[in-house]
């Protein structure tokens, strides 16, 4: 997994990290409360960690240890339910 978008997206949703990314692989939905990083789509630029108003994008490795939980959240995100069968 390359970047991840931490706590301080939850509830905000500022909308710069995915008109930033060049890849397009920032996705949230209605329902989320905040957006996610496609971790294979994601080419490691570190675009939208330097324009997230909310100082929520880390790169992996540097994930506070507060929020390490966040990259398991945003991997879930992506599986698919089939995965959960294998």
């Amino acid at each position: 997994m390359a970047f991840v978008i931490a706590e301080p997206c939850i509830g905000k949703k500022h909308h710069v990290c995915v008109e930033v990314c060049p890849v397009n692989c920032i996705y949230g939905d209605p329902e989320s409360d905040q957006f996610f990083i496609h971790p294979k789509q994601c080419i490691d630029c570190g675009i939208c960690e330097f324009v997230c108003p909310e100082n929520a994008i880390f790169d992996e490795p540097n994930l506070p240890e507060k929020w390490k939980s966040f990259a398991e959240k945003n991997a879930n995100y992506f599986k698919a339910p089939e995965d959960d069968n294998e």
